[in-house]
């Protein structure tokens, strides 16, 4: 500090005080711890607000989805209930539907497909059951029995002109 004091000043002054013209060293320090507090209050803050993330990635992702989202909404809105609400959905086991309905998909395809193979196939191709030979009859029907068919009239004679009228040949 300057040698020469201000009649007023009392003879010790703190460290703390700085001479004029001098680098305040406190408020140097002050400033950049402040800074780091702020950054590691934040680190912290955000990684508490992703822990229910951090839990849910071992789950399915439907459920981490929703977990995702009731993270965010409790991020933005301050709203605690919703972060609690996702880290009791990240901890809970959700029973897994999804892949019985899946396995029941896929045979109900694979059935469909072999349907539909069946069907396009051209009847040539499917082998014909072995023809049984039919059993003839005991008795033998008669020939009066069985109906005749109509008479069918005769054919109209042809016209050959009057030459052959006369002739009476026809």
């Amino acid at each position: 500090m300057d040698p020469v004091l201000h009649p007023v000043a009392i003879k010790h002054l703190p460290a703390f005080i700085t001479a004029p013209g001098q680098t305040d060293v406190l408020f140097n320090v002050v400033a950049v711890v402040l800074v780091l507090m702020a950054f590691a209050i934040g680190n912290v803050y955000l990684r508490l607000h992703a822990l229910p993330e951090h839990i849910a990635h071992q789950t399915e992702k439907a459920q981490l989805q929703i977990v995702a989202v009731l993270s965010l909404i409790a991020l933005f809105t301050h709203n605690n209930l919703f972060w609690i609400a996702a880290l009791l959905l990240a901890m809970a086991e959700i029973p897994d539907f999804v892949t019985p309905l899946n396995s029941m998909s896929r045979s109900l395809d694979t059935i469909a497909q072999r349907t539909v193979i069946a069907l396009e196939t051209p009847p040539a191709t499917v082998p014909a059951p072995e023809a049984k030979p039919v059993p003839e009859p005991a008795q033998p029907v008669a020939a009066a029995t069985l109906p005749t068919p109509a008479a069918a009239p005769p054919p109209p004679a042809p016209d050959v002109g009057p030459a052959a009228q006369t002739d009476g040949k026809a």
